[in-house]
């Protein structure tokens, strides 16, 4: 079941900041990547990366995920199973959304030409289960 964000969490999370990904080695240990996110109305949190990454094999393996959205001492914690969109057109469109939220349209433009076209890309949903808010 999809946990409810704060109308104070929402707006945290609207603001440009980074996500911190937790998924899980095959032993059990953590593993930690730093991501562009991006808070759908609907609460799910989209996330891309490359195809093939360490993170992705990881989630294919084992969908359980969590990220951490910090600032100073305030930080909202989202976990829960991850959902992996193979479709090349929906990864390359979501990763241009990204790119123009983190560097604006003109460099996202040249993200795109540069490196992100030639790459296979996935996207990533999050709808939380769990919401830890320290805000």
């Amino acid at each position: 079941m999809t946990a409810q964000l704060s109308d104070k969490a929402r707006d945290f999370l609207r603001a440009k900041r980074f996500a911190v990904l937790a998924t899980l080695n095959k032993d059990g240990s953590p593993h930690l990547t730093t991501m562009w996110y991006l808070l759908e109305d609907d609460g799910t949190v989209l996330m891309n990366t490359r195809a093939g990454r360490v993170k992705d094999r990881h989630m294919r393996r084992d969908p359980r995920i969590s990220i951490c959205i910090s600032n100073g001492y305030n930080y909202v914690t989202l976990s829960g199973k991850v959902e992996i969109i193979d479709n090349p057109d929906i990864a390359q469109r979501d990763i241009f959304r990204l790119s123009s939220r983190y560097h604006g349209l003109d460099k996202a433009k040249i993200q795109m030409q540069n490196q992100f076209s030639r790459e296979q890309r996935v996207t990533l949903h999050l709808k939380p289960e769990h919401i830890i808010e320290y805000l």
